[in-house]
């Protein structure tokens, strides 16, 4: 039988081992919180993708003024 050794007075390398073997394993869960994104806050990469939007057409075509060939 092995003799007690107070954890504050065992070497940093038994502490570390010691330290390992308590502790679990999450099995693929990451055990950061999560909360959704503040949608009243600014968000310049939204901003920037809107600007960007250089596919748009800065007017609108009302059917009046087309013409259409027959």
């Amino acid at each position: 039988m092995e003799k007690f050794i107070p954890f504050e007075k065992l070497s940093k390398r038994e502490q570390q081992k010691r330290n390992a073997a308590r502790r679990g394993s999450w099995y693929g869960l990451n055990p950061v919180t999560r909360k959704p994104e503040n949608s009243k806050a600014y968000n310049r990469r939204k901003a920037q993708k809107w600007s960007d939007g250089s596919g748009s057409v800065p007017f609108a075509l009302s059917s009046k003024n087309l013409q259409v060939d027959s």
